[in-house]
């Protein structure tokens, strides 16, 4: 179960990585993509990645604990 919890968490900061490499223009794939070079999906993406990174320590810490 926990190695589950740690994929999903992630796979989080993985989707938040490529939203903010398409909204930085960086990773422009599909060309014709929403998101390639608009600014918000780089505040969404930084976003997603910290949530994940903070999941990830929690999770940690509370599997510590035990």
């Amino acid at each position: 179960m926990l190695k589950l919890v740690y994929g999903l968490e992630g796979l989080l900061v993985l989707a938040g990585l490529i939203w903010m490499g398409q909204g930085s223009g960086y990773f422009p794939y599909p060309a014709e993509s929403f998101m390639t070079d608009q600014t918000p999906w780089i505040y969404w993406g930084a976003l997603a990645v910290a949530v994940g990174l903070i999941l990830i320590v929690l999770t940690k810490s509370l599997r510590g604990r035990r």
